[in-house]
């Protein structure tokens, strides 16, 4: 079970580790992808899940929340019996320290914040395409209403 754990928890860690790429790494896509004319960065779902996603992660930090990720992994880690670095395993001793920093909290929140305003920005300057419903919605012939009513 101990080794289950572990992996679980490396698992975890990884799928941490993709969730700030995500966060991170959409932002210059974006840009990118918008002077180069790649319909990627148009999508609205790809949008709104970067929007949502980090004013998620904006939002916990600001409350003084814990992320639910970490929460888990930890969890895992403990089920695991926890121990040295070197018993944590090659995953979690090398990335780690690329997603936690030691810094004092208030640093995170002004750091996400002005991130966040910078997504923010980036959503309202290149927008994305309307969703496939909500076009096909706007397109459907709508009841018409006789204003001539006597």
């Amino acid at each position: 079970m101990p080794t289950l754990c572990l992996w679980l928890a490396d698992g975890v860690l990884v799928l941490h580790g993709l969730v700030v790429l995500f966060n991170i790494g959409a932002l210059p896509l974006i840009w990118v992808g918008y002077l180069r004319k790649w319909s990627l960065v148009r999508n609205p779902y790809f949008r709104a899940a970067h929007l949502l996603l980090l004013g998620y992660v904006v939002a916990e930090t600001a409350l003084g929340a814990n992320c639910p990720l970490t929460v888990l992994e930890d969890t895992l880690r403990l089920k695991a019996g926890g121990g040295s670095a070197y018993q944590r395993g090659f995953i979690a001793h090398w990335l780690q320290p690329l997603i936690f920093w030691d810094v004092e909290p208030w640093v995170f929140v002004l750091l996400y914040a002005l991130f966040f305003a910078l997504v923010v920005f980036t959503f309202v300057r290149i927008r994305p395409r309307a969703p496939g419903w909500w076009v096909r919605q706007a397109l459907k012939p709508q009841p018409r209403i006789d204003t001539n009513t006597h």
